[in-house]
C-alpha cells in the first residue's frame, strides 16, 4: 500500500472507533449533552461511509470495523463521558492530520476540514482548546 492509502485506512479505523466511543458517551448523557453526542456521531458515521468510498476508489479493500473497542479509561458518567468525547476527537483529528500530510488535492482539502471539525468538537467536550489538537499523544 501507498502512504496516501495508509494514512486514509487509518482514518477510516479512527472513523470507527469514533462511531463506537460516541455509542458509550451517549449512554452516560442527557438532554443537550446527549444530543451533541448524537450530531457527533452522525458527523463521524457520514465520515466514515464516505472514507469507505474514498479507499474503495483508491482501490483497496476498506478496514472494517472491530467488534468492539478498549476504552482508555473508565466512563461511569457525564464527566468521563465528556473526557471521552474529547479523546475521540483528539484522535480522529490526529488521524486526519496524517491524511493531510500525505494526500493532495481534493482528499487532502477534505482531510483538513474533518480535522478542523474534530478539533473544534474536541475544544466544545473538553470546554478548552490545545496547541495542536491530535499531535499531543505522538510527542
Amino acid at each position: 500500500m501507498n502512504a496516501v492509502i495508509d494514512a486514509v485506512q487509518a482514518a477510516l479505523a479512527a472513523e470507527h472507533a469514533a462511531v463506537y466511543g460516541y455509542g458509550v458517551v451517549g449512554g452516560h448523557l442527557a438532554g443537550a449533552r446527549q444530543a451533541e453526542a448524537q450530531q457527533g456521531c452522525d458527523a463521524h458515521r457520514a465520515r466514515r461511509d464516505a472514507l469507505a468510498r474514498t479507499v474503495a476508489d483508491l482501490g483497496a479493500s476498506p478496514v472494517v470495523e472491530a467488534a468492539g473497542y478498549e476504552l482508555p479509561f473508565a466512563v461511569n458518567g457525564p464527566s468521563s463521558a465528556a473526557r471521552l468525547a474529547a479523546y475521540v476527537e483528539e484522535r480522529v483529528a490526529g488521524a486526519y492530520g496524517d491524511v493531510v500530510r500525505t494526500a493532495l488535492g481534493g482528499l487532502r482539502k477534505d482531510a483538513a476540514s474533518a480535522m478542523r471539525d474534530a478539533a473544534v468538537r474536541a475544544v466544545r467536550w473538553r470546554g478548552g482548546s490545545v496547541a495542536f489538537p491530535g499531535l499531543a499523544e505522538r510527542g
